[in-house]
């Protein structure tokens, strides 16, 4: 077929910092998505963007082109319950929530059945950890006879009757973004917002969620390592959002330190649950709860109470019915690593810093994660913390305890972590502000 334009012409507009027409947009995602346009003209201009930016109508018109090139889901058809909320169309509401990744962030997992309780649906679409951050799927399917991999039709039917489903997204949802996604990750290019905010907000936009909540994360353990950086990404992915007709909220929020006391896969289970029964480390708690807090009022729910719902089990009634729809058995044990070795504090004092980054990588070397996307992962690997930063420690009590199933993965984990910990005299203090901005709409 004879070509709109030229990738070549595409890639010198962008390297001269001219703005992208919408018909090159088109055109270049399409003709990339068939194999027209070459893996290294790709990457070149991938390079150019990073370099030189996008407008806010570049990056929307880059969004819908990837949108485009797959299926859109349509959740319209999900009957609201009775006395329970209703949006525009006479429909169920529904909402997501997007984290950008971290250490120990398990918040899907109790998070998702929380919003349901209220009689709002949550189509939550997670992936898998790659690198030193976690993935929510790996976490779940460490849970005997979960699946990840649920069709169209079966995630409607779980959402209508369970009111949340975590699943794997399917391959019709913004294919361009899948192949883009590998070369970025190849090239140097994964660094650049226009692409990240892109990648994200298209396969949220075409997941079809009427409301979606940013959990954009700040700190080492993160891909944002800076305030500054982390708010313009929000910005653009809420940006994106609004102009795509889905109400968006961002929260940006601290991953300096781990969250919770786990990282891993089973014991990030077992934490997610213990937060459901009405316990749970007060981060994860707290974070749970704002997130809940936006997303029901992103979908037009005023007057719910989270925290009362994770107190009276109501949370851990649909996590049970979620857990079981996809086939897993919630009362089932969970894996246990083989092999164990406990760090302890060397000196008295207060745990002032725990690097997330350090702990993530240690978690990611012990077999929890994964450095390329087929590597199978260990369901029990990982880290359990005894001390987060504010804790008063004494020289020769646990810090951590590092957990796998192959013990000769101990060495490297523990380099990993070498000056993972920062412990001061007594009577310091640690920051520990979790929130630190929310991005709207009307900001």
């Amino acid at each position: 077929m004879s070509e709109s334009f030229d990738a070549v012409d595409v890639i010198r507009t962008k390297r001269d910092r001219g703005a992208l027409s919408p018909g090159q947009i088109d055109w270049v995602i399409d003709a990339y998505t068939r194999g027209v346009v070459a893996e290294e003209q790709m990457a070149a201009l991938n390079m150019a963007i990073l370099l030189n930016g996008m407008s806010r109508e570049e990056i929307a018109r880059w969004t819908a082109a990837m949108i485009a090139s797959g299926e859109r889901m349509d959740f319209s058809s999900l009957r609201p319950r009775a006395g329970g909320p209703v949006n525009a169309h006479g429909s169920m509401p529904t909402t997501d929530k997007h984290s950008t990744g971290g250490v120990g962030d398990k918040i899907t997992l109790p998070l998702a059945p929380l919003v349901a309780v209220y009689g709002v649906a949550v189509p939550q679409l997670s992936g898998r950890g790659l690198g030193h951050t976690g993935g929510t799927l790996d976490k779940l399917e460490s849970i005997p006879g979960w699946r990840a991999d649920l069709s169209n039709e079966e995630m409607l039917a779980q959402l209508q009757d369970v009111g949340a489903v975590i699943c794997a997204a399917g391959s019709g949802l913004a294919p361009a973004d899948k192949k883009l996604y590998a070369l970025r990750d190849v090239t140097g290019t994964v660094e650049a917002i226009p692409l990240i905010a892109s990648s994200i907000m298209s396969k949220k936009i075409a997941e079809g969620t009427g409301s979606l909540v940013l959990d954009v994360k700040v700190g080492s353990g993160a891909f944002m390592k800076n305030v500054e950086q982390a708010r313009e990404l929000a910005r653009t992915m809420v940006d994106l959002g609004h102009d795509a007709g889905v109400n968006t909220v961002a929260l940006l929020t601290d991953m300096s330190t781990p969250l919770g006391l786990t990282a891993g896969n089973a014991i990030e289970v077992e934490e997610s649950v213990e937060v459901l029964a009405g316990g749970g480390p007060e981060d994860v708690v707290e974070l749970t709860v704002r997130l809940a807090e936006e997303m029901l009022e992103a979908a037009g729910v005023r007057d719910a109470d989270p925290a009362a719902a994770l107190k009276d089990g109501r949370a851990m009634d649909v996590w049970r019915r979620m857990i079981s729809a996809q086939g897993g058995d919630p009362d089932a044990a969970l894996p246990v690593a083989k092999e164990s070795e406990t760090i302890l504090a060397p000196a008295d004092g207060v745990v002032v810093e725990l690097d997330a980054l350090k702990v993530g990588v240690a978690a990611w070397r012990l077999g929890a994660g994964r450095a390329r996307k087929e590597d199978v992962v260990q369901a029990g690997a990982g880290v359990r913390l005894h001390a987060k930063p504010g804790a008063v420690v004494r020289a020769g009590e646990p810090l951590m305890t590092l957990l796998t199933d192959t013990p000769e993965r101990f060495d490297r984990a523990k380099e990993a972590l070498e000056g993972a910990t920062l412990i001061a005299p007594e009577g310091s203090r640690a920051g520990n502000r979790l929130v630190l901005d929310r991005i709207a709409v009307d900001q």
